[in-house]
């Protein structure tokens, strides 16, 4: 065992200069089909106008307003995607269909359910008023005009209205490639029975979960020897083609814990230690290659809750500002503290809580036992509350901000 010789950093400070070290990835063009979850890297600006031509909103009759209340000889139909293609003049019609375009002359359209129909005769009801019933060119979007900024997270809507726009591609951030590294001779893969001291790697499955949500494409490199040498080749060979490293395990005091002293000599460790509850040993480094460019590596701690709890605070918002996202952080949310929170002494501690409603309050309740082992505590948890240091504690009915993982 040795001393850590690493300064406790404020997580704030820490959380800060892992974003001054976190690049924005290029860009890349990608079909529609694989957009979705993407983040736009370019602002997406109309080419048209939406709808390019006047179009009905009713399946009725295309008029003038000023034939009100007359009957009206009808001249033919206009439907979606088969206009009419004569004009609408003093004392004619035209039926129309949802859809179709208006033609010229016609300033309003009639709902079928307001007229009544002879033959090839139609009788409008009296005060028509012009651009009733049907949607100007330009209505929805003007050409020229910006639909969509660059950070976007496209979903359904975006794409449907770059498809509208005839956009068969998109320019997007790249998703960070990350290599995922559990280390540790005690660990074995799922599935396996442990041996005497061995247990089931967990935080991998856990990690790749979380990595995936947040948009990264992940290499898992399985468990990592407890062997210098070894570890050090897998790491190495990894670096060349990911822009990130994620390992779990090997990052405190121990004589077997050797992803500080690897990283070290691989590149520039920025923080050691951070004064957080559950995350002390959470690791930052950078570590440069060849050619200029640089890896970014997170060591995180080795117990589960530690891990997830230090990948939220610091690698998330990381791997969103690689991706170009206008937000980093996930939302917080003021909520009332339903029980009596102690704190440590000297670090910022998460707590993990579901969240249920009192009235006009968000109400947060404890997951039970808050150890950094116990997975439970994350399992079905809405968020994580921040509780500062100090000797007193937070007394339930207080209100505090929570960094929200899911809504109830």
């Amino acid at each position: 065992m040795r001393a850590s010789t690493y300064p406790l950093v404020e997580v704030d400070e820490a959380a800060a200069l892992v974003l001054e070290r976190t690049p924005v990835l290029g860009i890349e063009r990608v079909a529609l089909a694989h957009c979705i979850g993407r983040v736009l890297a370019e602002d997406l600006v109309a080419t048209a106008s939406l709808p390019v031509f006047p179009s009905s909103a009713v399946d009725g009759y295309a008029v003038r307003s000023a034939d009100a209340g007359k009957p009206l000889r009808i001249l033919g139909e206009s439907a979606a995607g088969r206009p009419f293609d004569g004009a609408i003049s003093a004392g004619t019609a035209a039926r129309i269909l949802t859809g179709g375009v208006v033609p010229d002359g016609a300033d309003c359209v009639v709902m079928v359910e307001e007229v009544q129909v002879a033959g090839d005769v139609v009788t409008t009801p009296p005060g028509l008023r012009p651009g009733t019933n049907f949607h100007v060119p330009g209505a929805d979007v003007r050409a020229g005009e910006k639909v969509v900024t660059a950070g976007t997270q496209l979903g359904a809507a975006e794409l449907g209205l770059a498809a509208a726009l005839g956009f068969p591609r998109l320019p997007v951030r790249r998703r960070p490639r990350v290599a995922l590294l559990s280390t540790g001779d005690e660990l074995v893969e799922v599935g396996e029975k442990p041996g005497r001291g061995q247990i089931v790697d967990s935080n991998r499955w856990a990690l790749l979960a979380a990595l995936r949500e947040a948009g990264a494409e992940v290499h898992s490199l399985g468990i990592g020897p407890d062997e210098p040498d070894a570890l050090r080749k897998l790491v190495v060979d990894a670096l060349r083609e990911v822009d990130v490293l994620v390992t779990s395990g090997g990052v405190s005091v121990g004589t077997h814990d050797l992803i500080k002293p690897l990283l070290e000599s691989l590149g520039s460790v920025h923080v050691g230690r951070v004064k957080l509850k559950p995350g002390k040993p959470f690791t930052f480094a950078t570590i440069p290659l060849e050619g200029g460019k640089e890896r970014l590596a997170f060591g995180l701690p080795g117990f589960p809750v530690s891990s997830l709890v230090t990948f939220e605070v610091f690698v998330r918002p990381a791997l969103r500002k690689m991706q170009g996202f206008d937000s980093l952080q996930r939302p917080t949310l003021p909520v009332r503290l339903g029980y009596d929170a102690r704190a440590s002494a000297d670090r910022t501690e998460y707590q993990r809580v579901t969240l249920h409603r009192e009235g006009r309050d968000l109400v947060a309740a404890t997951t039970g036992s808050q150890s950094s082992s116990r997975l439970m505590s994350l399992a079905g948890a809405h968020a994580l509350v921040r509780i500062p240091p100090g000797d007193q504690g937070i007394m339930a009915g207080s209100i505090v901000d929570a960094l929200i993982l899911s809504l109830p």
